[in-house]
C-alpha cells in the first residue's frame, strides 16, 4: 500500500515529512518527492505549490512515478459557510471548480465531458469523517479556483453558483480531476484557516499560520494514523 499526499504549502509539507522513517528526497524536474514509511505503509509526499496547474502537474508526476494506491490532499481552505469556524475541517465529499464556465449546455463549474463535481472515494471519506478528534470534521462541497478569496462580494459570487459550498481553495478541483482521469481514489481534507468576508479576514489568515498551524497539524496526523491502520 502506497499513500500519496499532496499539499501546497511548505510548512504543511515539512510537518508531514518530519514523521517519516527511512526518508529519502528525490528531485524530479520542478518537484521534490519525499518518500518513507509511517505506520508500516509507504508514503510519498509532494509539495505542489499553489494553484490548479501546479497541483495537476504535480499529481500527474506523482502518479506516473510512484503509482500510489490512494491520493490525499491535505492543507487549509477558506470557510464558505456561516456554520464553520477556524480550525474546523471540511472533508471534500465532492469537489467542483468555481471558476470554470463551458457554456449553457454544461453545469456551473463543469469541464465539458467531465462530471460537474468529483466525488471523494467512499472509503477515504469514511475514514476522515470517523476520526475521533476534538476538531469538528464536516463532509461537504469544496470549490476550487485560481483566486485567493478574501471578500464578501467574491465569496457571494461563488455561493450564488454553489450554495452548498463549505470551503474554497486553489488546488482540490485540479487534483480531483486528475485522480478521476487516472482512476486513483482521492480525498481532499482541508482545515479552515480563515473565513472570507469576515472583518480582519487577512489578519485572521496570518494569525492562523502564526499561532494555530502547529495545533491544526494534530488532526492531519490523526488522519494519517487512521489511513495507515485502516487501509
Amino acid at each position: 500500500m502506497t499513500i500519496g499526499i499532496i499539499n501546497a504549502m511548505q510548512k504543511e509539507h515539512e510537518q508531514l515529512a518530519a514523521l517519516l522513517q527511512d526518508k529519502r528526497v528525490e528531485r524530479q524536474g520542478h518537484f521534490s518527492f519525499t518518500t518513507g514509511t509511517y505506520g508500516g505503509r509507504q508514503l510519498v509526499l509532494m509539495q505542489s505549490g499553489i494553484g490548479k496547474v501546479n497541483a495537476a502537474v504535480g499529481a500527474v508526476e506523482l502518479i506516473h512515478r510512484y503509482a500510489p494506491d490512494v491520493l490525499v490532499n491535505t492543507g487549509v481552505a477558506g470557510g464558505a459557510d456561516a456554520s464553520l469556524r477556524v480550525m474546523d475541517v471540511v472533508a471534500g465529499a465532492t469537489v467542483a471548480y468555481h471558476d470554470v464556465d463551458c457554456g449553457p449546455e454544461n453545469e456551473p463549474g463543469q469541464v465539458q465531458g467531465l462530471p460537474a463535481t468529483f466525488a471523494a472515494d467512499g472509503r477515504l471519506l469514511a475514514i476522515a469523517t470517523g476520526l475521533e478528534t476534538e476538531v469538528r470534521i464536516v463532509p461537504g462541497l469544496i470549490c476550487s479556483g485560481d483566486q485567493f478569496v478574501t471578500g464578501r462580494q467574491q465569496l457571494g459570487l461563488i455561493k450564488a453558483r454553489f450554495p452548498q459550498a463549505l470551503a474554497v481553495d486553489m488546488e482540490s478541483g485540479a487534483l480531483a480531476q486528475v485522480c478521476h482521469l487516472y482512476g486513483v481514489p482521492f480525498l481532499s481534507f482541508r482545515i479552515i484557516s480563515d473565513t472570507p468576508g469576515a472583518e480582519g479576514h487577512f489578519d485572521q489568515y496570518l494569525n492562523f499560520w502564526d499561532t494555530m498551524a502547529n495545533r491544526s497539524f494534530a488532526v492531519t496526523r490523526s488522519l494519517l494514523d487512521a489511513l495507515t491502520t485502516q487501509l
